[in-house]
C-alpha cells in the first residue's frame, strides 16, 4: 500500500474572499463599532486640524500648543488627527493641562506616525471612518496652517453644514496671512458667480489668536 497521502486540495476562491469587498465589510463594521465605543466616553470636544510639517520651532506649534491647553482649562477634549506638528502640539497643551487628549492615527506612507501625547490614541484603516469620528463627536472645528489634508476637513464640514447633513458647529480658521487666498477665491470666484449664496460664507469665520478662537467657541457651544 502506498503510504503517500496526497494533501487536500486547496480552495483557492475561499483563501481570496478575504482581499474582496464583501469581507472588507466586516472590517468597517469593526472599525466603525469600535471607533464609535471609544469616543463616545470622550464627552464634549473640539477636533483641530492643522500641518503634520510644523516643527518645534515654529511660533504656529507653540500657538497650537496653547490652544491645546486652552481646550482643557474650559473642559474641552482636544481630538486632533493623532500626528506630528500641529496635532501633537495640540495633543501635548491638552495633556500637560490635564485634559482628554485624543488622537486619531491613520497609517500613511509618510508623515504619520503617532505622537505620544496623545492620551487616548485610535488607530484607522479607513479615512472616511476616521472623519466620521473627527465631525460625530465633535463640537466645533478650528484649523491652523496646513496643506490637503486640513483643506479637506475645512471644506468636508462647512459643505455638511450648507447641505444640512449636520447641524451648524462653530468653524474656525486661525491665521489670516495662511487662509486669505482661499477666503478671497471663495468670494471671487464662488460667491460672485452665485455658485454659493454670500450668507454661506458666515460658515467660518478667522481668528489671528488661539484666545480669541476659544472665544468663539465658548460664545457658541453649548455648555454642558
Amino acid at each position: 500500500m502506498n503510504a503517500f497521502v496526497q494533501p487536500p486540495k486547496i480552495d483557492r476562491d475561499f483563501m481570496d474572499f478575504t482581499t474582496q469587498d464583501p469581507w472588507r465589510i466586516f472590517r468597517i463594521m469593526a472599525e466603525f463599532v469600535d471607533s464609535f465605543e471609544e469616543m463616545s466616553k470622550v464627552g464634549r470636544a473640539i477636533s483641530v486640524f492643522g500641518s503634520a510639517r510644523v516643527p518645534v520651532t515654529d511660533p504656529w506649534y507653540q500657538k497650537a500648543q496653547k490652544f491645546g491647553a486652552l481646550l482643557a482649562q474650559n473642559k474641552f477634549a482636544a481630538i486632533t488627527g493623532g500626528g506630528p506638528g500641529i496635532m501633537e502640539a495640540v495633543n501635548k497643551g491638552a495633556a500637560e493641562a490635564g485634559g482628554i487628549s485624543v488622537g486619531l492615527n491613520i497609517e500613511l506612507p509618510h508623515e504619520q506616525r503617532p505622537n505620544p501625547f496623545a492620551n487616548r490614541q485610535l488607530s484607522f484603516r479607513y479615512f472616511f471612518i476616521r472623519k466620521v469620528c473627527f465631525v460625530k463627536y465633535a463640537s466645533g472645528f478650528v484649523l491652523f496652517p496646513g496643506g490637503f489634508g486640513t483643506m479637506d476637513e475645512f471644506f468636508e464640514a462647512i459643505t455638511l453644514m450648507q447641505t444640512e447633513r449636520i447641524s451648524r458647529f462653530p468653524v474656525v480658521l486661525l491665521g489670516r496671512d495662511h487662509w486669505q487666498g482661499v477666503l478671497d477665491w471663495v468670494q471671487q470666484r464662488l460667491v460672485a458667480t452665485r455658485m454659493i449664496l454670500p450668507e454661506d460664507v458666515g460658515l467660518y469665520r478667522v481668528a489671528e489668536t488661539p484666545e480669541e478662537a476659544m472665544d468663539h467657541l465658548l460664545a457658541h457651544v453649548p455648555h454642558v
